[in-house]
Parts: structure tokens; C-alpha cells; sequence
């Protein structure tokens, strides 16, 4: 099951990603943040309700508001990141964030086997080849380097934190909610002071009509993201956390393959070879 439960994380932030930086392209990055968490805050305030969740709120709960506050942070670099772009480089790279909930788990003492070790390295390969990394295309600027880079660190992080936030299933709803509560605020606050600074909140050009517009897609971003930290949350629950993260780091493939289907973006030969490649890996792992 947490293999099952990881491939499910990978295909939902691979959308979400895929989603919110198509978005980001024509509606600031900040306002494609603030607005697709506050939507899912809505829905997991409606679930909570449901099931009594509030029942379950303990002191692990810092590690939801913890993953709240460094949310946002890393899906508006990321964001940023992909609208600068190009997505060849900046998708890959932002798998790397995996090192730390790998890093977690194995100073909690896990010691994945040689099966393992070795679908570990076949499939970051892979991701890297499927996102299809652009060696010869244009220069990418260095600022999009960064933003990814700050960006995968914070998935990483969210990762970590979100799956130490609760052990029950009502629990978990609750640790959802209060992240998503505690990025709309940190992010709400960030475009109150960006607006202060002199830059717009919405387009320049229809900006109310195009958000509206936008909210079926905005909606799916912020729905998309928070089931993936949940089914990460149960994976790295039910197995070793060094497994439940690397596959579900196979985000880049998903984010490829969307290109491929909505943009008609063409696979190259490397990326084809790449997406067998973590495949692979996906197996030797989750036999191992």
C-alpha cells in the first residue's frame, strides 16, 4: 500500500504543479497560491466539521502549522520558477527536495536493501531524463535556478512535516486543515504586502474576469496539493519513509506527460527513456 499510496502523491502534485504553473503565466503567482489554498481550506473546513476532527488536535499539530508556513513559501518559488521557466529544467530539479524526507527517515533508522538502494538511483534518473532536461537549449536564468532550488528544499520539507502531523485518519484532516489555514494567512499576508509594495494582485487586463474565470482550475491546484500530502502522509505511515519518498518524487513524469496530452508538447527520445527508467525504479522499490 505505500507504494500505491506514493504513485497517487506523485500523479497529484505532478497535476497541481503542472496546473499552477500554467496559471501563474497569466495571474500572479501569489494570487494562484492564496486563492487555490483558500478553496481547499473551505473543503477540508467541511470534512473536519463532518467527521470531528477537532477531536483529534494534539500538540503535533505545530508540525501542520510548521508545514503551513514553509508551504507557501515553496509552491511560490516553484510557481515562479515554471513561468520563468523552462519546464525541462525546472521540473526535474524541483524533485530533488526528496533528500529530505529521505534524510528523515534514515536518521529515524531506516535502512532501505540493496533492491531498494538501487531503484532509488534508477528512478531519480528517470525523473530527471523524463522532465527532459534541456542541455543544448536556451540558458536558464539563474534566478529560476534558485526559486527551485528554495523550492524543493520546502517540498521536502512540507513532506516531513505533514507526515509527522498525525497517526489517524480524522487526524489527518485536521493537520490538512490547519496547514491550508496557515498558508492562506502567511500567503494572504505576503500579497497584502506585495500589493502595499505596488504590485498588482490580478492581471492587468480583465484582472477580476480572468480570475473567475480561472476558479475550476484554481480549485483543482489547491484540491490536487493537499490530497497529495495526504496519501504522501499515509504512505510514509505505512512503509519506510525512504520509499514513500522517492516514489512519490516521480512528480516530474506526471508533469511531462501533462505537457504532452494538453500543451502537445513532443516526448523526446531522452524523456521516453527517462519515464522507462523510473518506471523501473518504481518496481525495484517497491519489491525491495
Amino acid at each position: 500500500m505505500t507504494a500505491l499510496f506514493a504513485l497517487a502523491t506523485s500523479l497529484l502534485f505532478g497535476l497541481a504543479d503542472f496546473g499552477g504553473g500554467l496559471l501563474a503565466r497569466r495571474i500572479p503567482a501569489l494570487t494562484v497560491v492564496v486563492v487555490s489554498q483558500a478553496v481547499a481550506v473551505v473543503v477540508l473546513g467541511v470534512i473536519v466539521a463532518a467527521t470531528r476532527g477537532w477531536s483529534e488536535a494534539d500538540a503535533r499539530l505545530w508540525f501542520a502549522v510548521a508545514a503551513g508556513l514553509v508551504g507557501p513559501v515553496a509552491v511560490l518559488s516553484f510557481y515562479q520558477a515554471l513561468a520563468l521557466g523552462p519546464m525541462g529544467v525546472v521540473s526535474p530539479l524541483g524533485s530533488i527536495g526528496v533528500a529530505v524526507p529521505v534524510g528523515v527517515g534514515l536518521m529515524l533508522g531506516e535502512r532501505p536493501g540493496l533492491l531498494q538502494i538501487a531503484g532509488v538511483l534508477v528512478a531519480v534518473t528517470g525523473v530527471v531524463l523524463a522532465a527532459g532536461p534541456q542541455w543544448r537549449g536556451a540558458p536558464v536564468q539563474r534566478r529560476a535556478v534558485l526559486l527551485t532550488l528554495l523550492a524543493a528544499f520546502g517540498f521536502g520539507a512540507v513532506m516531513a512535516l505533514i507526515s509527522e502531523a498525525s497517526t489517524t485518519l480524522t487526524g489527518l484532516f485536521l493537520a490538512l486543515f490547519v496547514q491550508r489555514v496557515t498558508n492562506v494567512v502567511a500567503g494572504g499576508t505576503a500579497l497584502y504586502l506585495s500589493v502595499r509594495g505596488g504590485t498588482p494582485a490580478l492581471p492587468e487586463e480583465d484582472g477580476i474576469r480572468v480570475v473567475a474565470s480561472a476558479l475550476p482550475a484554481l480549485a483543482f491546484v489547491g484540491l490536487a496539493d493537499v490530497a497529495a500530502n495526504g496519501t504522501y502522509s499515509v504512505a510514509a505511515q505505512q512503509g519506510p519513509v525512504t520509499v514513500a519518498a522517492v516514489l512519490a518524487s516521480l512528480y516530474p513524469v506526471v508533469t511531462a506527460f501533462a505537457a504532452r496530452g494538453v500543451l502537445g508538447e513532443r516526448l523526446r527520445g531522452v524523456q521516453a527513456a527517462g519515464a522507462g527508467l523510473a518506471l523501473i525504479g518504481t518496481v525495484l522499490l517497491a519489491s525491495g
